[in-house]
């Protein structure tokens, strides 16, 4: 079995980020939960040396408890909001060649959060829907067996200075996280990081096991998103237990670079993706929005993501935490954007103001973190997100269609 420690982290947005980040690497953790001990002092290189050379194990169990304070209070109904946005308990399990599985519960059913090292699933029972993200493949040397040997102290100071060139980073603090004594690292965007303030990540000091994970708004003392773990144990994952898939009649959003070719992410993993402002128009069954520059920013990429009946283009403008991200598809037939089922703009608990964009009915979601408005205009649907202000995002879709 490959060392745990080796597999590579890959990065989602929102929510699934934090998941990998405490999925990346697992260990031995002792300690009684009531005690608060703490590490001796080390450099942030030897801190992050001695965790990647720590000695791995074939995989961890452990109850997680995630934090999400980015919805307004007033956009969740009580009791009736999904795991997902409202934050909840559950477990995690993590094999040690790196697939994972995280289960939140709530009275709202469900949410699994699953991957195979290849492509992650996110399902949220309230709303039937599994949303899907084909992970970055490596090279195809990184099968081989020194691949993964774990870096050397001079490439990880080499390293924490390429981060350094546009993050401010902490030293290693000695922390408690869970009973156990764990070193944490604080890092900060220099330039424009939107609205993200921080972000933390505490690892046990001994086995370099990821206990902690935060995410903090820019001008917030408290975290917004934020996924530890406790009562953790060690030993071999069975299959089963991270082999789970949606109902067989769940809404399956896929959010993967297309071919073209109408196969899912993991059909034909090597396929070109469809790129560019061309050849995704000609995919498209709609006209096309992507502006050269949008709210002041310049068109970064043009993506084909939707696979089958439903193609749906992304256009990024700007570069950094601060950019904007825009998801076009053809509305069907009696389908309200997000946000637009039923009276006072609710989709599935969630209750969001509706906006005029220029005529066009939309509604938007205003976070500690940033903004995602969609609406309907011309036969499409529009989604406008971004680490932005609402007014921001409001400006961005005034620009569309």
């Amino acid at each position: 079995m490959k060392r745990l420690r080796t597999i590579s982290t890959r990065n989602l947005i929102g929510l699934a980020v934090a998941l990998l980040v405490l999925a990346t690497g697992v260990g031995i953790a002792q300690g009684a939960l009531g005690s608060h001990p703490k590490p001796a002092p080390k450099p942030l290189d030897v801190a992050v040396h001695d965790a990647l050379t720590a000695p791995p194990v074939d995989g961890v169990t452990a109850r997680v408890h995630f934090t999400n304070h980015l919805i307004p209070s007033g956009a969740l109904p009580d009791g009736t909001a999904s795991p997902l946005m409202a934050g909840a308990s559950g477990r995690l399990w993590v094999t040690g060649d790196g697939r994972f599985r995280v289960e939140l519960q709530s009275q709202a059913g469900d949410a699994q959060i699953v991957s195979d090292g290849r492509v992650v699933t996110a399902y949220d029972a309230s709303s039937n829907t599994a949303y899907r993200f084909a992970l970055p493949q490596g090279r195809a040397d990184a099968a081989k067996p020194d691949a993964h040997t774990p870096p050397t102290l001079a490439k990880i100071d080499q390293a924490i200075a390429e981060v350094g060139r546009q993050w401010t980073l902490s030293g290693a603090t000695p922390t408690s996280t869970a009973g156990q004594p764990t070193y944490t690292v604080r890092i900060a965007p220099k330039g424009d990081g939107g609205l993200l303030g921080a972000a933390e990540l505490a690892w046990d000091a001994t086995n370099g096991v990821p206990l902690r994970a935060a995410v903090y708004a820019a001008g917030q003392r408290d975290p917004v998103l934020e996924l530890s773990a406790t009562d953790v144990s060690f030993g071999p994952i069975a299959t089963s237990d991270v082999a789970v898939s949606p109902p067989a009649g769940a809404r399956v959003v896929d959010l993967s670079p297309s071919s073209g070719t109408g196969s899912g992410p993991t059909d034909k993993p090597h396929a070109k993706p469809v790129t560019g402002v061309a050849a995704v128009q000609a995919a498209l069954p709609f006209k096309l929005s992507a502006p050269d520059r949008l709210a002041g920013l310049p068109r970064q990429q043009v993506w084909l993501a939707g696979h089958g009946k439903q193609p749906t283009a992304v256009v990024t403008y700007g570069r950094g935490l601060g950019g904007i991200a825009v998801v076009e598809h053809a509305a069907k037939p009696g389908e309200q954007p997000l946000g637009g089922a039923g009276a006072g703009g609710r989709d599935h608990g969630l209750q969001l103001p509706t906006i005029n964009i220029d005529g066009a009915s939309g509604h938007e979601l205003a976070t500690a973190l940033g903004t995602v408005l969609t609406f309907q205009r011309g036969g499409v649907d529009y989604v406008v997100a971004g680490s932005i202000p609402a007014q921001a995002a409001e400006t961005a879709a005034r620009q569309l269609g």
